[in-house]
């Protein structure tokens, strides 16, 4: 348990400073008491299988659930609440105004506690959970959808207690008027702006949906979580718990909800036009983001969607470190991360301290850094996890028939043997070569194990086409290999233009793609691949308003 207050001022103290720091441990044997906290989350999660959720919410119409286990393949077979929308949203404006009274630190401490009992009492449930939804890696779980979700979700709280303090609660204002001089007194108000609908996805529930919660959570607002059908359980066990410590601390617990639909019959938009819509949340996919920016009004819209995300090979002193480095990261999770790389753009030759490398003899070594990786299926599946939907497959299929007449295949995908799950769903990578001219196919993302090297016809051209593509189709993440620093000073410029953020030769073992929370900006809002920030105060100010009362002051003030 943490002293909430201590953690609260060392996470603003790390967000102003952008250095290392969390509260969490990083990896899972880390974590006090592992060896009894990891078996006994496995056999929570392992209890919920088959069972009706228990979950208690306002307007229940029914149950449902079809979450399948991408481990397994057999379906989880838990069923939770339906509720109908218009008593959620009813229930949730209610208790909106107990809860925007209450003072900043006491919604600010409360949600830390919320925080705190995900992590002490949940966490490798959760990780189970994940798993078992999305797909990820026992470790991915626990780092990603858990701890690196926590700071996030605290990351969050610091931005909106930056941006409520910055209100004044109130002000004594004097001014001259001719012969008068007028005085008054000014009270300055926070209004939440209503009840919010958080989207999550079906690969990364916890990572975005967090902050978003708790950001509306601590600027006054209520929120209705929208799970995806396919990755219900992680929601359901935040949405339980903070519902039980609301209501543990005397506020109304339909400040925190749950709306289940099924991928048949979807509530999306039925919720984003809802006459009590003021907020909407959206993660997922670049079609759908694209319409809630379009139709949410007069809510207020927060999305992030697909990127396709660039790489810049144009040289390296290290070659080989820069190839590994690269081939990693297209490799984790499968490649089902909104920042994993997806195009390498490479000029005829590559420059390294040897001398130029060919084009050609590069992207060999690309596919074969990435057929080494996947060779052994206990490495393979600490590294690629398990490919979260079935129609991936599919567009693997679809992709590797386009190459094969218009470039040419690399590394070809195949399904590997999990060590511990045998009907585990597993893909690795597929790697294709291409033409500029392909660019239907390589200039959007393609969501899964799928990677595209494209030729290009100089260094300047490979970040022109790099850059020209994030800008259009929505880069949140970009990667630049070079030994000039003219170029990387140029390549600098050209991303930063893109709105896309840039990692620069960087080798090593951390992750090309790795974000973190108090120092890593996470979208920049100025490309298509969304146009929320995690985490500025523009994502947490406009979820509240200033109003404001002002009178004479009176005399005996």
């Amino acid at each position: 348990m943490f002293d909430h207050a201590k953690t609260f001022e060392r996470a603003q103290a790390a967000c102003a400073s952008r250095e290392c720091w969390s509260p969490f441990p990083e990896m899972p044997k880390l974590y006090p008491d592992a060896d009894i906290a990891a078996p006994a989350g496995l056999a929570a999660f392992e209890a919920m299988l088959g069972q009706p959720f228990a979950l208690d919410l306002p307007g229940v119409t029914g149950w449902g659930g079809e979450e399948i286990s991408p481990y397994t393949q057999a379906p989880l077979g838990i069923t939770y609440p339906q509720a109908d929308p218009d008593t959620l949203f009813a229930a949730a404006k209610a208790a909106i105004p107990s809860w925007a009274a209450a003072d900043i630190d006491t919604r600010l401490m409360l949600l830390m506690e919320g925080l705190d009992r995900l992590y002490r009492d949940h966490l490798f449930t959760l990780v189970n959970a994940v798993m078992h939804t999305a797909g990820q890696s026992y470790n991915m779980a626990y780092a990603g959808s858990g701890v690196n979700a926590l700071d996030r979700g605290i990351e969050a709280l610091v931005y909106a207690e930056q941006a409520m303090r910055a209100v004044a609660p109130s002000a004594r204002w004097a001014r001259r008027f001719g012969p008068s001089e007028i005085a008054l007194e000014k009270t300055y108000r926070l209004i939440p702006r209503g009840v919010a609908v958080c989207f999550t996805c079906a690969s990364f529930a916890t990572w975005n949906a967090w902050p978003s919660m708790l950001a509306s959570l601590a600027t006054g607002n209520a929120v209705i979580i929208k799970p995806h059908p396919a990755s219900v359980l992680p929601m359901a066990i935040t949405v339980r718990v903070f519902r039980a410590l609301l209501a543990e601390q005397g506020f109304d617990p339909n400040l925190v909800t749950l709306c289940l639909d099924t991928v048949a019959e979807p509530l999306g938009k039925v919720l984003i036009k809802h006459q009590d819509c003021a907020i909407v949340d959206f993660t997922g996919s670049a079609r759908f983001g694209q319409w809630v920016e379009a139709n949410a009004h007069p809510a207020l819209a927060f999305t992030e969607t697909s990127g396709c995300n660039t790489v810049v090979l144009a040289g390296a002193d290290d070659l080989d470190a820069a190839i590994r480095a690269l081939a990693t990261t297209m490799c984790m999770f499968s490649a089902q991360m909104c920042t994993s790389p997806q195009n390498v753009y490479l000029p005829p030759e590559i420059d390294t301290p040897a001398g130029p490398v060919p084009r050609d003899v590069v992207a060999g070594k690309l596919a074969d850094a990435i057929a080494a990786l996947t060779q052994d299926p206990r490495k393979a599946s600490m590294i690629l996890a398990t490919v979260q939907a079935e129609p991936t497959l599919g567009l693997i299929g679809w992709v590797r028939e386009q190459a094969q007449t218009r470039g040419r295949v690399l590394l070809d995908s195949r399904a590997y043997p999990h060590p511990d799950f045998p009907d585990a769903r597993t893909a690795t990578p597929l790697l294709v070569q291409l033409g500029k001219d392909a660019r239907d196919l390589y200039a959007e993302e393609r969501f899964g194990p799928i990677g595209f090297v494209i030729d290009c016809d100089s260094p300047d051209d490979a970040l022109a086409q790099a850059t020209t593509d994030a800008r259009n189709n929505g880069g949140i993440t970009g990667f630049l290999y070079a030994r000039d620093e003219t170029f990387i000073t140029q390549a600098e410029d050209a991303y930063a233009q893109a709105g896309a953020q840039l990692t620069i030769n960087l080798t090593g073992a951390m992750p090309l793609n790795f974000a973190a929370a108090y120092s890593d900006y996470h979208v920049t809002g100025l490309n298509g691949a969304g146009n929320a920030t995690l985490t500025t105060l523009g994502f947490v100010a406009p979820r509240f308003a200033v109003t404001q009362s002002r009178r004479p002051v009176r005399n005996d003030a």
